[in-house]
């Protein structure tokens, strides 16, 4: 198995287009996973999708003062 990780903020500054990504997406090897992070992901890659997943803060103990700590928030 091979992951290959992609941010959508990679994508937009290498202006790719939806269609070049889902053409990548059908193209590749059977042994490729692909990962596509990020916010606002455009609709046409959700559904070529098999899994998606938004997550969201709801409690945090940044909320309450604690600091962010090296190791786990950064």
């Amino acid at each position: 198995m091979f992951v290959l990780k992609i941010s959508f903020v990679t994508l937009v500054a290498a202006e790719c287009r939806i269609e070049e990504i889902l053409s990548m997406l059908k193209s590749r090897k059977s042994w490729v996973e692909v990962v596509l992070t990020g916010r606002k992901a455009p609709h046409e890659l959700i559904e070529a999708a098999d899994l998606v997943t938004e997550m969201k803060k709801v409690k945090h103990y940044f909320d309450i003062g604690v600091k962010a700590r090296k190791g786990i928030e950064f």
